[in-house]
């Protein structure tokens, strides 16, 4: 029997996130309701919370979120209850995560198998008919993408499960080849992923830039070749030049979400080169387009989410070719959701795996 109440992190407006209780979901026709084991803190979660016109509108940004709203899109739990008229392959007490993304099934891009792309991109955490994880419960409607976890797999890898597959689209989107230079932005919990997933192409060099320190270790851990400052440090434009005879890096992945980024990639990347863009901006991006049309006749390629990637990147985890030592810091309970918020916004800790109280 599943309780009446649950404590859950309920967001009413910008930087107004209470913890409430409120009533556990209940299943009906084919969906499932999930026992939250862990919801892991995605910057996206924090940059809503403050108020960013990508979630809340404003900027020429339409709203996306519909508040009240429980948020959380980093889903790791057990199959509670099924629905009446589920026929799928779970059954309660199954160990699972759950796709950020719940297709409609019947959109212009559904249809055409581009599931990632689907035009109401109801993703869970951000609308009051789709809450999310930072709870002890979560429904999931028919159509969600659910994948089995492992019962051994630590939690230091079950609560990466799904930002390691939006890293893992990022790469196989970049292409690349084995005597490519590649540049990833950002060693952030996703550029760390990439550094992981790209480490497996055995490219000429991968190099991560990051101003933090011990960031930049870790991607040296995680499969790095080199990990360097970005423009205030020592050199990473010589670098590349020395390994490109001057040209610039062939693969430039922008994982940062910082605007100083983009024109860095710009001024890194080789003619004929591949940015990679996938950070969601709090500010405006501005650049000078003409690099990317008469000046280097580059191939820009956006990254949405991670289709076809969490069963690779489970696998990835269980035979060990996807490392994930040191990236889940900290493993807080629901009630310090503010905490969590605070200790990534100050680059204190990487990951961050909310547990919800009995």
């Amino acid at each position: 029997m599943l309780p009446e109440k649950m404590n859950a992190v309920v967001a009413h407006d910008r930087g107004d996130y209470r913890y409430e209780q409120v009533d556990v979901p209940r299943a009906s026709g084919a969906e499932i309701i999930l026992k939250v084991e862990a919801c892991g803190v995605c910057a996206g979660d924090i940059k809503c919370y403050e108020g960013g016109a990508r979630f809340w509108g404003g900027d020429g940004n339409p709203a996306y979120v519909e508040p009240p709203f429980i948020p959380g899109h980093e889903i790791l739990g057990r199959v509670a209850e099924v629905g009446p008229m589920y026929k799928g392959p779970l059954k309660v007490g199954d160990r699972i995560v759950t796709e950020q993304l719940v297709p409609c099934g019947s959109c212009r891009y559904c249809r055409e198998g581009k599931y990632w792309l689907c035009d109401p991109h109801n993703v869970y955490g951000f609308k009051h008919h789709l809450n999310g994880g930072f709870a002890g419960y979560v429904r999931l409607p028919e159509n969600a993408r659910n994948y089995p976890v492992p019962e051994d797999m630590p939690l230091e890898k079950a609560i990466l499960i799904e930002p390691f597959a939006c890293s893992m689209h990022a790469v196989d989107r970049a292409k690349i080849e084995p005597e490519d230079v590649v540049v990833v932005a950002g060693a952030g919990t996703l550029g760390l992923g990439m550094i992981a997933a790209a480490a497996r192409k055995k490219s000429k060099a991968l190099i991560a830039i990051d101003p933090v320190g011990w960031l930049r270790d870790l991607a040296l851990k995680l499969g790095a070749t080199h990990a360097m400052e970005p423009w205030t440090g020592d050199g990473v434009a010589p670098l590349i030049a020395g390994m490109t005879e001057g040209t610039g890096c062939d693969v430039y992945i922008e994982a940062s979400g910082h605007p100083s980024a983009v024109g860095q990639g710009l001024q890194l990347i080789k003619k004929g080169g591949r940015f990679v863009e996938f950070s969601v901006f709090s500010a405006p991006a501005t650049v000078d387009w003409s690099l990317i049309g008469d000046a280097k006749e580059l191939d820009i390629y956006g990254v949405s989410l991670s289709p076809y990637c969490f069963e690779p990147v489970i696998e990835g985890f269980k035979d060990g070719s996807l490392p994930t030592e040191g990236i889940l810091t900290h493993v807080l309970p629901l009630g310090d959701f503010k905490k969590a918020f605070e200790i990534s916004k100050k680059r204190e800790g990487l990951k961050i795996a909310l547990v919800p109280e009995a």
